[in-house]
């Protein structure tokens, strides 16, 4: 049995679909499935069932894919724990982060991390909340910057910080008219919002729930108009005239286009969402992963 042919199952495992792991694995479908038939041979089980439309583990399957995952991780534990004992200042740490949050986060944190730690390779993955959690669970980032709550019951996770939650309306609206003729922000009640109309984020994304959520605490049910997956855009579409949604406050400040809405603080007790850095319990974190969440911890308290 070869580390190789563990890794393949486990591949196999997590597609669902010999094509798109053999394309993962960067392999020929044919040496995949070969790989596949003689670590089954060797073990005496089959591993998983097929059909034309369908790649589904078996019994045995599943309590191989455990085991083997625990021989991956452990493997992964001996590189990264030799890596520190040699103390050399060299690494890696790949980061997965939600595009529009780490677009405005990370510019704070990566030169810092790079003046402090010049050898070590930072590689980014950039993918919806709900994707990072998968990815970060099988092990495919070191760490991963996310908001609660986590749905995924593998990981952990360390708090980098509160991030307060805005509301953003056309410049037109009664409510930006409102704070405009006080000559200050005038904090908006979520009950005040029933008969808006919401332009949120698409199903899969963390903030959407919490849009949809905060809503229902206020007694009402959003009418979403228009749906997105990228935050700029729906606040473009605000400052149109074309709704209202709730921004997180780091990417409220971010100047952009000539389309810009109007953001007003909500009125107490103001929602807020809680940024972490996750990664999956009982993985070995590298001194190199260490240095970067502290890092991190270290920029958002000055911003």
């Amino acid at each position: 049995m070869e580390l190789r042919q563990l890794q393949y199952a486990l591949q196999i495992a997590a597609e669902r679909n010999f094509s798109r792991a053999a394309e993962k694995l960067h392999i020929a479908q044919p040496s995949l499935s070969q790989q596949l038939s003689k670590l089954e041979k060797e073990i005496g089980v089959l591993l998983f069932q097929r059909n034309t439309s369908s790649v589904e583990l078996t019994h045995a399957g599943a309590a191989f894919m455990e085991q083997a995952q625990k021989i991956i991780d452990a493997v992964e534990l001996l590189r990264q724990e030799m890596s520190d004992i040699s103390q050399l200042r060299g690494g890696k740490v790949v980061v997965g982060s939600m595009p529009i949050t780490g677009s405005h986060l990370l510019p704070y944190v990566l030169p810092t991390f790079k003046l402090t730690f010049p050898d070590i390779e930072i590689s980014l993955v950039e993918d919806s909340s709900m994707n990072l959690e998968k990815l970060t669970a099988l092990g495919k980032t070191d760490l991963s910057l996310l908001s609660l709550p986590l749905v995924e019951p593998s990981l952990a996770y360390e708090i980098i910080g509160k991030e307060l939650i805005d509301l953003a309306v056309p410049p037109n609206h009664p409510l930006a008219k409102r704070a405009m003729a006080s000559k200050r922000p005038v904090a908006v009640k979520l009950e005040e919002l029933k008969d808006e109309p919401f332009i949120v984020l698409k199903r899969g994304q963390g903030f959407r729930k919490m849009t949809i959520e905060l809503c229902q605490q206020a007694g009402f049910e959003p009418q979403v108009v228009f749906e997105s997956s990228n935050m700029e855009t729906i606040q473009s579409l605000v400052a149109a005239g074309m709704g209202v949604t709730f921004v997180p406050r780091y990417i409220a400040r971010a100047p952009r286009s000539e389309f810009v809405p109007v953001y007003l603080p909500l009125a107490d007790p103001v929602p807020y969402r809680t940024l972490v850095v996750a990664y999956r319990k009982g993985r070995y974190l590298s001194k190199a992963a260490e240095a970067f969440i502290e890092t991190f911890k270290k920029s958002m308290a000055g911003i």
